[in-house]
């Protein structure tokens, strides 16, 4: 099965630009398509130095949908934003100030990739920080997700003058370049061995995924092979356990609601996948999660864009007034979002 790459390099391009992550990405992009995957063919997708974060977003959820294995190569920037003190990847147009709107959240990445089996997506990081951002880390390890396969460094400030190096990337490469794809491991490895000073300050990822026993991958076997009743029975299962266990509120619950969210929009049912986000961001709101934390923005988002997806307008028109009064209360990121709903539920109901 062919498979998928996604390389992303971006850093701001101003003054606060600390690492030169676009220039490393001729050097990959030398690198065969099937040795960047490890599979006998793939596509490869770049985005270099990319301005808007839902433009990256769509890119990488078209890539976590791609079926067989998935590789991604980052290479950039964390930093902070004021409000939520949440990593964001920055992006050409981020700085200090904007990092909320204009970089992107690095728990999209998590979020994207959190349905795909265990085993068949793997990240390759080559990460610089500010001082702030290389503090909150030390105590803080960057969640990407349970199921995806990690490797990587993530490094300190570089000092005053000058732009630091993506030398693990650039590392990784020039490996690659030779025509040969080790295991990733061993293509860490091999890495952090070239360039073993340097390092020594860094904090130095890998993660491995948990094993096939993961009930996630059998629903993405059934999603592969058509069988979207079988992976949202299966899915169910595991909701009403986790309901049973801990409440609708549990953390458990909660993923497998959103789970079967999502196994709804793989099915092509928006409406039912609307409908369960919206449920999702009512539970997280009633249990107390404030209106602008992650969860709750990406519920609220996914059942947004779940709805401008429904091609019935009598359903759409049903599910309208309660995405509206979920904007009211969860605006969202992307400026203009209540606006945009009530706008579209004109129209319907002028229909």
């Amino acid at each position: 099965m062919p498979g998928t790459v996604l390389l992303l390099a971006a850093s701001p391009l101003g003054r606060g630009r600390l690492v030169d992550a676009a220039g490393v990405l001729p050097v990959l992009a030398a690198v065969a398509p099937a040795i960047l995957s490890g599979t006998d063919t793939a596509n490869v997708v770049e985005l270099a130095d990319p301005l808007e974060p839902q433009a990256v977003l769509t890119r990488l959820r078209a890539a976590a949908a791609a079926p067989g294995p998935l590789t991604v190569y980052v290479t950039g920037q964390l930093h902070l934003d004021r409000r939520q003190r949440l990593p964001h990847l920055a992006l050409a147009r981020t700085t200090p100030s904007t990092v909320r709107y204009t970089a992107l959240p690095w728990h999209w990445i998590r979020e994207e990739l959190r349905l795909r089996p265990a085993g068949a997506t793997a990240l390759l990081l080559d990460l610089h920080t500010d001082a702030e951002t290389w503090r909150h880390l030390a105590g803080r390890p960057l969640d990407s997700g349970r199921t995806t396969e990690v490797y990587g460094r993530i490094a300190p400030p570089a000092g005053r003058w000058g732009l630091a190096e993506p030398s693990y990337m650039r590392t990784v490469a020039t490996l690659l370049r030779s025509g040969h794809r080790p295991p990733l491991a061993e293509l860490h490895r091999q890495a952090l061995a070239r360039i073993a000073d340097e390092v020594a300050t860094n904090i130095v990822l890998t993660a491995r995924p948990p094993a096939p026993s993961d009930p996630h991958a059998a629903i993405s076997a059934a999603v592969s092979a058509g069988r979207h009743a079988e992976a949202d029975a299966l899915a169910a299962r595991h909701e009403q356990a986790a309901v049973r266990a801990g409440g609708p509120a549990s953390d458990d619950a909660l993923h497998w609601a959103e789970v079967r969210a999502d196994l709804a929009m793989f099915a092509g049912d928006a409406a039912r996948s609307c409908r369960a986000w919206l449920d999702v961001a009512r539970v997280r709101l009633a249990a107390g999660q404030a209106p602008d934390a992650p969860a709750v923005e990406a519920a609220a988002d996914r059942a947004h864009h779940q709805w401008g997806a429904i091609h019935d307008a009598a359903r759409a028109r049903e599910l309208g007034p309660a995405l509206a009064e979920l904007r009211l209360r969860v605006p969202g990121r992307r400026q203009g979002a209540l606006e945009n709903v009530q706008r579209h539920l004109r129209q319907l109901q002028a229909r």
